[in-house]
């Protein structure tokens, strides 16, 4: 901030230095993201929440109370990771909250009713079949506004040139699949595990394993599968100058007839 380098600072001081910032600042707005909303705190978080999803499946009431303690922390996470600086006032911040946990918990509850008389290996996969539906809700109310107002589109060196909807669409869009996809293999992969050890002698002997042993499987699959998702699509992602509104792009016509792509953070 001061613009001056400290004596004996190397390179990878400064690198490590710029990847804290840039994990614990919002690009856009600049101010000090809430702790449990950073990407880093995705695995910690979700392994434990996602554990007790998969674990806790068989009753409406466990199924009800986390559903609702995910899709709070994920709005949180959604909130947190927007894009664009446009302030968000408390009642529209909070009619997005119930608007999008509602949704995603009536979901899973939906989901859960239908899967009543079919193998018990297929009730498993109601809480990622619930997630993955909410993810469809949650992201889009809680960065509604993007979607009515826009987001910043910048060119190349970053020069500000208007706010699109367009550009909020795709990059929800790419956040939804980005989302859905870190949570496949947490939400698919330790069902078919835990569903072959409850039949062992093992667990009937000591089932007060089950949870940890579930929160464990999900941790491994969400340390590799949360980085990799992350990178499905650059957060400083692009789009053709023709694909904007055609307002916008008159905008930006007269500014730079030449430009031919614009870039926008998409969030996280």
């Amino acid at each position: 901030r001061a613009g001056t380098v400290p004596p004996g600072l190397t390179e990878d001081q400064l690198w490590r230095a710029k990847y804290i910032y840039d994990s614990a600042f919002h690009p856009d707005t600049g101010e000090k993201m809430l702790l449990v909303g950073r990407m880093s705190a995705q695995v910690p978080m979700n392994m434990t929440i996602t554990g007790c999803m998969l674990t806790f499946y068989r009753t409406t009431p466990a199924v009800l109370f986390w559903q609702w303690v995910n899709q709070s922390f994920n709005a949180i996470v959604n909130y947190t990771n927007r894009s664009g600086d446009a302030p968000i006032t408390p009642s529209q911040l909070g009619t997005a909250y119930v608007s999008a946990t509602t949704g995603a918990v009536v979901t899973a509850l939906g989901l859960k009713s239908l899967t009543k008389h079919l193998p018990a290996i297929i009730g498993r996969y109601v809480p990622f079949a619930a997630v993955a539906a909410a993810n469809c809700i949650n992201i889009p109310l809680m960065r509604q506004r993007e979607l009515k107002l826009g987001i910043p589109v910048t060119d190349e060196n970053g020069n500000r040139l208007g706010e699109s909807t367009a550009a909020a669409q795709k990059a929800i869009f790419q956040v939804v699949v980005s989302r859905i996809g870190m949570a496949a293999p947490a939400m698919a992969i330790p069902p078919v595990i835990m569903n072959a050890l409850e039949k062992r002698a093992f667990l009937k002997r000591y089932p007060y394993l089950n949870a940890p042993l579930q929160v464990g499987l999900v941790g491994l699959c969400l340390v590799f599968a949360t980085p990799l998702c992350c990178a499905l699509f650059p957060q400083k992602s692009s789009m053709p100058v023709s694909r904007l509104e055609p307002e916008v792009q008159a905008r930006i016509r007269e500014k730079d007839p030449q430009l031919e792509t614009v870039y926008f953070n998409k969030g996280l």
